[in-house]
């Protein structure tokens, strides 16, 4: 009777396992978003933005657009603008300028530091860490870190990267880094000319990594790809916060760079997004991620309570921008995702 029991039991746990794969296969084949198409951020001076990111960090431009309109302004949430949109490309990865023609927004804040929660930067790999710095250095960057940093190889999944924190032109965070042979996609090692190689992440500062993860893991359906917990001298000086301690949680879609939450476990001063941040503030960016489905988008969105930037899903009735319908929606600390599908 024993022995029977022992058995009814296993043939329960094996069902349970059988729908629970099941279930996360299902929810996998049915991610909302495949990945991330582009990062975009609104600029001050488009010639300068454009100079700064093709001379210094080799973009290349693929197309410089000037859009207005009701669909526009319902999309962004700003009523009357104007704005040129420019996107670059480096690799096979992707970035969006705007510039707001009308009406201009509120600078970026002087104090900002990198563990307000309206932090984000892109990390751009680069073959030569000391050659990527020289140019940098040339071209009179901004310092957003004291250095270069290698990060210790007691820490299993980040020892041996090498990072620096600079600003664009308009104080938008930037990040330049250099993968060990053991660490990162294949094709950041393979042999190349180029100093600056493409975009492997976006990163941005979070309050709760499992508030996050509901929204970007659950949601939206990326994939949790790796985590660490990073501190010491060489953390310190890389975000430049003296006792920095991050919980650091990477995801990934099937197609795009990632996105990584970073979450300040010390020190817990970070300021909160400005509630009124706009558009067409400096200090906006948005992460654009890619849907087959946009009016689910929508849907689940709603259900899961997110704060809407735009008023609902908007059709775009040109072929300006390359999208067909988008959303952008804010996620729980209130850093602006837009959902569109081609």
């Amino acid at each position: 009777m024993k022995r029977s029991l022992q058995l009814r039991r296993l043939a329960r746990t094996a069902v349970c396992l059988f729908f629970v794969a099941i279930f996360v296969s299902s929810s996998s084949a049915q991610s909302l978003v495949s990945g991330v198409e582009a990062i975009s951020m609104t600029v001050s001076d488009m010639d300068r933005a454009i100079a700064f990111y093709s001379r210094v960090l080799t973009f290349e431009t693929v197309s410089d657009t000037e859009v207005a309109g009701p669909q526009y302004e319902q999309l962004l949430g700003v009523f009357g603008l104007r704005v040129r949109v420019v996107r670059m490309r480096l690799g096979g990865e992707f970035i969006e300028l705007h510039e707001y023609l009308a009406p201009k927004g509120k600078p970026i804040p002087l104090d900002s530091r990198s563990n307000d929660r309206w932090f984000q930067h892109i990390a751009i790999i680069v073959g030569d860490m000391d050659r990527a710095y020289q140019i940098l250095r040339h071209n009179k960057v901004e310092h957003a870190s004291s250095g270069p940093q290698r990060l210790p190889d007691w820490n299993k999944q980040a020892g041996g990267i090498a990072a620096f924190y600079f600003k664009d032109p308009d104080g938008h965070p930037l990040e330049i880094l250099q993968f060990p042979p053991d660490k990162g996609a294949e094709k950041w090692h393979r042999p190349s000319s180029r100093v600056f190689l493409g975009i492997d992440h976006t990163a941005i500062v979070v309050s709760d990594t499992d508030v996050s993860l509901k929204f970007y893991r659950d949601v939206l359906g990326l994939q949790v790809v790796g985590e660490s917990e990073n501190y010491g001298t060489e953390q310190e000086h890389l975000n430049n916060v003296f006792g920095a301690r991050l919980r650091i949680t990477a995801l990934r879609g099937a197609a795009g760079p990632g996105i990584e939450l970073l979450e300040y476990l010390s020190p817990r001063d970070g300021r909160p997004f400005p509630p009124d941040e706009r558009a067409n503030d400096l200090l906006h960016r948005q992460t654009i991620l890619l849907t087959t489905n946009a009016a689910q988008a929508v849907r689940d969105l709603a259900t899961a309570r997110l704060t809407f930037v735009s008023s609902g899903l908007i059709a775009n009735q040109t072929t300006e921008l390359g999208f067909s319908r988008a959303v952008i929606v804010r996620d729980p600390d209130g850093h602006a995702v837009e959902i569109e599908q081609k």
